[in-house]
């Protein structure tokens, strides 16, 4: 049975569990030291210095929560390619031909991967005389006008002790949802979303493509935590920004350990290919907000290329966190003891009876408990506004993680209750209620349009034929002049339209 977490004197219960805990024994900083040193994980918006530089492999967050429509699956949602500029053509975003991009699942709490969703992406150009990403309106994924488009493979890999015991292929060349680029190019943008949702086998469906970026918060926090006085929150710094996005939907029972334990661990992992053709790990990410502001600048790129099963060496990083102390000294409020246990509970175990594994092994990911039922209602503070469904349980879109990150850090689960927060409180925009849920990504002619311009002229013939080669306009002409002779009064209007076009083309050549 899930105990309810609330506000007020629900808030002090959630404490008083974790306490608990703490004065058993169960969540001791000692008890973390057991992990041999290997791999770890990160939530990055351009988090650690190498990564930053390859927005391609760069992930940007996590999400994973019981579908709340089809509550016998789970969706994960994992983003890519931070702030990406709509209107940023010719060269659009794609994700990278060199590159793993995986979803890894823990199903019994060991810290390691017994499940791989492995996505591997290809490009393909219909024209390369031309640098247009589309040579007129869009409508479908397979419209000839899309001149540069993505497929993807989904490979599934189970694992025992790390090694491969089977690799199953469960996709193959389906294709990517497009950048957005414009409202001429794209008239009906949700429709090519649709046609990018792909059903697999036994009820789960998959997704890539661009999106909204659904992460909502103010990045002011980085300009002396908000300038020092807190006059410039609630600027919601990510509005108006695309992800690249990875959607996964499937069976609890499928990812779950057993009906009895039904809490599994998520994250997600980028691997660059290199000149000898090897791959190794550059990004990943599980918990948000770890490797932004709990590891220090020695640790961050370290952090990307690590596994859960490492996470002993980045220990101190959270029993003496930084951020608290910098919060102290620039507005005087108090930081709680070190060292601090309670994060570790909620960063690496997971909380009792919600959503930590039985024999757990202490280790940073997202862990979700898939037998709670989604919230009618949810709240944007999930666990500790009483949603057992919400954040530290999972994240879904809705989760406010700064405000609930912020409040656990400064030690709401220790008693010290606190209303801190980025004043960021929602997306901008509103997200889907079916798979694969994200919000349709910001279209690149997102301004207001020119005085005197009603927007609804189509350009497909135009920009068709001024991609034909020289010299192929007016043979076409004169074929169609030809096949006109001899229609009587109607072929000759024809022929003398045909004859004034003809020349007007002839001398814009010239």
């Amino acid at each position: 049975m899930t105990p309810s977490f609330r506000t007020g004197a629900g808030r002090r219960s959630i404490a008083t569990v974790i306490c608990g805990a703490l004065a058993t024994g169960g969540l001791t900083a000692a008890g973390v030291t057991a992990l041999a040193p290997e791999e770890a994980s990160a939530s990055s918006h351009r988090e650690a210095p190498l990564i930053s530089g390859t927005p391609q492999y760069d992930n940007t967050d996590v999400y994973a929560f019981v579908s709340p429509d089809k509550p016998d699956t789970t969706t994960i949602v994992a983003n890519w390619i931070p702030m990406e500029e709509p209107a940023g053509g010719p060269n659009f975003f794609t994700f990278a031909e060199d590159a793993e991009y995986d979803l890894r699942i823990d199903s019994n709490g060991d810290a390691q991967e017994d499940l791989l969703f492995r996505y591997t992406f290809k490009t393909h150009t219909k024209n390369d005389k031309t640098f247009l990403y589309n040579t007129g309106p869009v409508e479908s994924l397979d419209d000839p006008d899309l001149n540069i488009t993505q497929t993807y493979d989904l490979e599934l890999i189970k694992l025992k002790n790390l090694k491969a015991v089977s690799k199953t292929k469960v996709a193959d060349d389906v294709p990517v949802a497009p950048s957005n680029v414009g409202k001429a190019s794209m008239p009906d943008y949700n429709t090519l979303r649709k046609q990018a949702i792909h059903k697999l086998a036994g009820g789960a469906q998959t997704f890539a493509g661009q999106a909204d970026d659904p992460f909502f918060l103010d990045l002011r926090v980085f300009d002396l935590l908000y300038g020092g006085n807190l006059s410039e929150v609630g600027n919601d710094t990510l509005k108006g920004y695309n992800v690249n996005s990875i959607a996964l939907q499937v069976p609890n029972s499928f990812i779950a350990e057993s009906h009895e334990q039904p809490i599994v661990g998520i994250w997600s992992t980028t691997q660059r290919e290199n000149a000898k053709g090897y791959y190794s790990q550059v990004s990943r990410l599980g918990m948000p907000l770890v490797n932004e502001v709990v590891n220090p600048l020695k640790d961050k790129d370290k952090f990307n290329a690590s596994a859960p099963r490492d996470d002993a060496q980045f220990l101190e990083n959270v029993t003496n966190p930084e951020l608290p102390k910098l919060i102290e000294g620039i507005y005087k409020i108090p930081a709680p003891d070190e060292p601090r246990n309670d994060l570790v509970d909620v960063f690496l175990k997971g909380v009792k009876d919600l959503n930590q594994p039985p024999h757990v092994t202490p280790s940073e990911q997202l862990r979700l408990n898939t037998s709670i039922k989604p919230a009618a209602k949810p709240k944007r503070l999930g666990v500790l506004d009483g949603d057992n469904a919400g954040f530290p349980n999972g994240r879904r879109l809705t989760d406010d993680v700064i405000d609930a990150s912020l409040q656990v850090v400064e030690g709401e689960l220790l008693g010290a209750k606190n209303d801190l927060g980025d004043a960021v409180n929602e997306n901008d925009k509103k997200f889907g209620k079916s798979f694969p849920y994200l919000a349709n990504p910001t279209e690149g002619s997102r301004g207001p349009l020119a005085k005197g311009v009603d927007g609804g002229n189509d350009v497909r013939s135009q920009l068709g034929d001024a991609l034909q080669p020289a010299g192929a306009q007016g043979s076409d002409d004169m074929r169609l002049i030809a096949a006109s002779a001899g229609a009587g009064a109607g072929g000759i209007v024809l022929i003398g339209a045909a004859l004034m076009w003809w020349r007007r083309m002839r001398n814009r050549a010239y």
